[in-house]
Protein backbone atom coordinates (compact mmCIF):
# COMPACT_ATOMS: atom_id res chain seq x y z
CA UNK A 1 0.00 0.00 0.00
CA UNK A 2 1.51 3.41 -0.79
CA UNK A 3 2.70 5.77 2.02
CA UNK A 4 0.40 8.86 2.61
CA UNK A 5 1.68 12.04 3.43
CA UNK A 6 0.37 14.25 5.52
CA UNK A 7 1.28 17.88 6.94
CA UNK A 8 -0.30 19.49 10.03
CA UNK A 9 0.16 23.15 9.54
CA UNK A 10 -1.12 26.53 10.70
CA UNK A 11 0.25 30.11 10.64
CA UNK A 12 -0.39 30.72 14.14
CA UNK A 13 1.60 29.73 16.82
CA UNK A 14 -0.06 28.19 20.16
CA UNK A 15 -3.31 26.26 18.03
CA UNK A 16 -2.38 22.45 19.21
CA UNK A 17 -0.33 21.70 16.28
CA UNK A 18 2.84 20.38 17.56
CA UNK A 19 0.67 18.32 19.62
CA UNK A 20 -1.63 16.87 17.18
CA UNK A 21 1.55 15.76 14.98
CA UNK A 22 3.01 14.11 17.96
CA UNK A 23 0.31 12.41 19.47
CA UNK A 24 -1.77 11.44 16.12
CA UNK A 25 1.51 10.11 15.07
CA UNK A 26 1.70 7.95 18.12
CA UNK A 27 -1.70 6.73 18.49
CA UNK A 28 -1.25 5.96 14.50
CA UNK A 29 1.72 3.69 15.52
CA UNK A 30 -0.01 2.20 18.45
CA UNK A 31 -2.73 0.86 16.05
CA UNK A 32 0.07 -0.83 14.41
CA UNK A 33 0.43 1.85 11.52
CA UNK A 34 3.95 2.18 10.76
CA UNK A 35 4.37 6.15 10.73
CA UNK A 36 7.63 8.43 10.38
CA UNK A 37 6.60 11.61 12.30
CA UNK A 38 9.17 14.51 10.44
CA UNK A 39 10.32 17.48 12.86
CA UNK A 40 10.37 20.49 10.40
CA UNK A 41 10.02 23.20 12.82
CA UNK A 42 13.65 24.69 13.97
CA UNK A 43 12.23 24.96 17.37
CA UNK A 44 12.45 21.01 17.33
CA UNK A 45 9.38 20.39 19.59
CA UNK A 46 7.94 17.39 18.19
CA UNK A 47 11.44 16.22 18.63
CA UNK A 48 11.65 16.53 22.42
CA UNK A 49 7.97 15.65 22.93
CA UNK A 50 9.04 12.02 21.79
CA UNK A 51 11.62 12.16 23.77
CA UNK A 52 14.63 12.50 21.27
CA UNK A 53 17.40 14.85 21.69
CA UNK A 54 18.26 17.93 19.55
CA UNK A 55 22.01 16.71 17.99
CA UNK A 56 23.65 19.21 15.51
CA UNK A 57 23.36 17.47 11.94
CA UNK A 58 20.64 15.50 12.85
CA UNK A 59 18.03 17.23 10.83
CA UNK A 60 16.34 18.18 7.06
CA UNK A 61 19.31 20.86 6.65
CA UNK A 62 22.10 19.04 5.02
CA UNK A 63 19.46 17.11 2.67
CA UNK A 64 17.54 20.03 1.83
CA UNK A 65 20.91 21.46 0.41
CA UNK A 66 21.53 18.06 -1.44
CA UNK A 67 24.27 16.77 0.76
CA UNK A 68 23.26 13.34 1.95
CA UNK A 69 19.52 11.39 2.29
CA UNK A 70 16.59 11.92 4.54
CA UNK A 71 17.17 7.94 5.24
CA UNK A 72 20.10 8.70 7.10
CA UNK A 73 18.08 11.06 9.58
CA UNK A 74 15.47 8.81 10.11
CA UNK A 75 16.08 7.82 14.05
CA UNK A 76 14.19 5.51 16.10
CA UNK A 77 11.80 6.18 18.88
CA UNK A 78 10.44 4.40 22.56
CA UNK A 79 7.65 3.35 20.89
CA UNK A 80 7.30 0.92 18.44
CA UNK A 81 6.08 1.78 14.71
CA UNK A 82 6.87 5.08 15.38
CA UNK A 83 10.20 6.64 13.67
CA UNK A 84 11.31 10.26 13.48
CA UNK A 85 13.49 13.04 11.42
CA UNK A 86 14.26 14.95 14.12
CA UNK A 87 14.50 19.56 14.12
CA UNK A 88 17.31 21.39 15.57
CA UNK A 89 18.20 24.88 14.94
CA UNK A 90 20.02 24.88 11.34
CA UNK A 91 16.54 24.52 9.89
CA UNK A 92 15.99 28.21 10.82
CA UNK A 93 18.33 29.30 8.19
CA UNK A 94 16.97 26.72 5.63
CA UNK A 95 14.13 29.28 5.75
CA UNK A 96 15.88 31.75 4.08
CA UNK A 97 18.45 30.09 1.91
CA UNK A 98 16.10 27.35 -0.01
CA UNK A 99 14.18 30.64 -1.20
CA UNK A 100 17.67 31.40 -3.05
CA UNK A 101 17.50 27.72 -4.77
CA UNK A 102 15.74 26.40 -7.79
CA UNK A 103 12.77 24.44 -7.47
CA UNK A 104 12.74 26.26 -4.22
CA UNK A 105 8.96 24.84 -3.01
CA UNK A 106 9.76 21.21 -4.30
CA UNK A 107 13.06 20.48 -2.10
CA UNK A 108 11.03 18.73 0.63
CA UNK A 109 9.34 16.94 -2.26
CA UNK A 110 12.36 15.75 -3.84
CA UNK A 111 13.84 15.14 -0.22
CA UNK A 112 11.34 12.57 0.74
CA UNK A 113 10.41 11.48 -2.22
CA UNK A 114 12.67 8.47 -1.86
CA UNK A 115 11.04 7.26 1.47
CA UNK A 116 7.85 7.36 0.14
CA UNK A 117 8.57 5.33 -2.82
CA UNK A 118 9.98 2.58 -0.10
CA UNK A 119 7.00 2.27 1.61
CA UNK A 120 8.57 1.43 4.60
CA UNK A 121 5.79 3.88 6.64
CA UNK A 122 2.28 3.93 5.60
CA UNK A 123 1.85 7.49 7.04
CA UNK A 124 4.36 10.07 7.38
CA UNK A 125 3.29 13.00 9.88
CA UNK A 126 5.00 16.58 8.82
CA UNK A 127 5.16 19.12 11.76
CA UNK A 128 5.57 22.68 10.64
CA UNK A 129 6.51 25.88 11.91
CA UNK A 130 3.79 28.53 13.16
CA UNK A 131 4.16 30.44 10.11
CA UNK A 132 3.44 29.82 6.20
CA UNK A 133 7.15 30.46 5.48
CA UNK A 134 9.25 28.46 2.62
CA UNK A 135 9.59 25.25 5.36
CA UNK A 136 5.64 25.34 5.74
CA UNK A 137 4.86 25.89 2.24
CA UNK A 138 7.36 23.29 0.71
CA UNK A 139 5.70 20.48 3.12
CA UNK A 140 2.69 21.57 1.62
CA UNK A 141 4.34 21.05 -1.88
CA UNK A 142 5.42 17.39 -0.53
CA UNK A 143 2.14 16.33 0.99
CA UNK A 144 -0.70 14.84 -0.12
CA UNK A 145 -3.36 15.71 2.46
CA UNK A 146 -3.11 19.04 4.67
CA UNK A 147 -4.39 18.68 8.27
CA UNK A 148 -5.58 22.14 9.87
CA UNK A 149 -5.76 22.53 13.91
CA UNK A 150 -7.82 24.75 15.07
CA UNK A 151 -7.91 26.35 18.23
CA UNK A 152 -11.90 26.52 19.29
CA UNK A 153 -11.68 30.49 19.58
CA UNK A 154 -12.64 32.92 17.07
CA UNK A 155 -9.33 34.77 15.85
CA UNK A 156 -8.56 31.08 14.70
CA UNK A 157 -11.25 31.11 11.95
CA UNK A 158 -9.32 34.11 9.93
CA UNK A 159 -6.19 31.93 9.45
CA UNK A 160 -8.25 29.43 7.96
CA UNK A 161 -8.81 31.16 5.07
CA UNK A 162 -5.56 32.01 4.38
CA UNK A 163 -4.27 28.75 4.39
CA UNK A 164 -6.64 27.63 1.80
CA UNK A 165 -6.52 30.10 -0.76
CA UNK A 166 -2.48 28.66 -0.28
CA UNK A 167 -3.23 25.52 -1.42
CA UNK A 168 -5.40 26.40 -3.68
CA UNK A 169 -2.50 28.42 -5.07
CA UNK A 170 0.00 25.38 -5.09
CA UNK A 171 -2.68 23.18 -7.28
CA UNK A 172 -3.42 26.24 -9.49
CA UNK A 173 0.38 26.49 -10.27
CA UNK A 174 0.96 22.58 -10.55
CA UNK A 175 3.53 22.72 -7.74
CA UNK A 176 1.27 20.01 -6.35
CA UNK A 177 -2.04 19.17 -8.04
CA UNK A 178 -2.33 15.92 -5.65
CA UNK A 179 -2.96 18.18 -2.40
CA UNK A 180 -6.37 18.06 -0.86
CA UNK A 181 -7.87 19.51 2.45
CA UNK A 182 -7.93 16.09 5.00
CA UNK A 183 -9.38 17.46 7.46
CA UNK A 184 -9.59 20.09 10.58
CA UNK A 185 -8.98 19.33 13.96
CA UNK A 186 -11.07 21.07 16.55
CA UNK A 187 -8.28 21.90 19.62
CA UNK A 188 -8.33 23.07 22.85
CA UNK A 189 -12.08 22.72 23.26
CA UNK A 190 -13.26 24.11 26.69
CA UNK A 191 -16.85 22.21 26.90
CA UNK A 192 -17.64 25.00 29.72
CA UNK A 193 -18.10 27.71 27.34
CA UNK A 194 -20.51 28.65 24.54
CA UNK A 195 -17.92 30.29 22.28
CA UNK A 196 -16.28 27.10 21.84
CA UNK A 197 -18.97 25.33 20.85
CA UNK A 198 -20.21 27.91 18.57
CA UNK A 199 -16.73 28.10 17.04
CA UNK A 200 -16.86 24.45 16.43
CA UNK A 201 -20.79 24.55 14.28
CA UNK A 202 -19.03 27.66 12.34
CA UNK A 203 -16.43 25.54 11.23
CA UNK A 204 -18.80 22.64 10.21
CA UNK A 205 -20.63 24.97 8.14
CA UNK A 206 -17.85 26.11 6.27
CA UNK A 207 -16.48 22.80 5.99
CA UNK A 208 -19.16 20.59 6.36
CA UNK A 209 -17.25 17.16 5.27
CA UNK A 210 -13.86 17.95 6.62
CA UNK A 211 -13.92 18.60 10.54
CA UNK A 212 -13.04 15.77 12.58
CA UNK A 213 -16.05 14.42 14.97
CA UNK A 214 -13.37 14.07 17.51
CA UNK A 215 -12.57 17.51 19.25
CA UNK A 216 -9.23 17.47 21.16
CA UNK A 217 -9.99 19.28 25.17
CA UNK A 218 -8.03 21.83 26.46
CA UNK A 219 -6.20 19.46 29.44
CA UNK A 220 -3.10 20.71 31.68
CA UNK A 221 -1.93 16.54 30.85
CA UNK A 222 -2.01 17.75 27.41
CA UNK A 223 0.10 20.63 28.05
CA UNK A 224 2.72 19.06 30.37
CA UNK A 225 3.65 15.85 28.47
CA UNK A 226 6.15 17.44 26.30
CA UNK A 227 8.09 18.56 28.89
CA UNK A 228 8.42 14.70 29.87
CA UNK A 229 9.39 13.98 26.64
CA UNK A 230 6.28 11.74 26.60
CA UNK A 231 3.20 11.39 23.75
CA UNK A 232 -0.11 11.51 26.22
CA UNK A 233 -0.31 7.99 26.10
CA UNK A 234 2.90 7.09 27.87
CA UNK A 235 2.22 10.15 30.17
CA UNK A 236 -1.16 10.11 30.95
CA UNK A 237 -2.50 6.94 29.38
CA UNK A 238 -6.29 6.66 30.29
CA UNK A 239 -6.42 10.63 30.40
CA UNK A 240 -9.17 12.79 28.35
CA UNK A 241 -6.13 13.73 25.88
CA UNK A 242 -5.48 10.25 25.36
CA UNK A 243 -8.84 9.18 24.75
CA UNK A 244 -9.34 11.73 22.07
CA UNK A 245 -6.01 11.57 20.32
CA UNK A 246 -7.21 7.60 19.84
CA UNK A 247 -10.19 8.46 18.82
CA UNK A 248 -8.62 10.79 16.10
CA UNK A 249 -6.50 8.21 15.05
CA UNK A 250 -9.27 5.74 13.98
CA UNK A 251 -10.94 8.55 12.11
CA UNK A 252 -7.77 9.03 10.11
CA UNK A 253 -7.32 5.24 10.03
CA UNK A 254 -10.84 5.62 8.83
CA UNK A 255 -10.96 8.13 6.57
CA UNK A 256 -7.88 7.60 4.48
CA UNK A 257 -7.47 3.85 4.43
CA UNK A 258 -4.43 3.14 6.92
CA UNK A 259 -4.73 -0.06 8.14
CA UNK A 260 -5.21 -3.18 5.02
CA UNK A 261 -8.15 -4.85 5.34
Amino acid sequence: MPTIVFTIANQKGGVGKTTTAVNLAAALAEKKVHTLLVDLDPQANATSAVGVEKQAGRSLYGPLHGEGSAFEMITPTAYEHLALIPSEEDLAAAEIEIAQMENYLGKLNTVLDPIRRSNGYRAIIIDCPPALGMLSMNSLAAADYLLITLQCEYLALEGLGQILRNVERLKSAHINDRLQLGGVVMTMFDGRTNLARQVVDEVKQHLPDKVFATVIPRTVRLSEAPSFGKPIFAYDPHGQGSVAYRSLAQEVIARFGLLTP
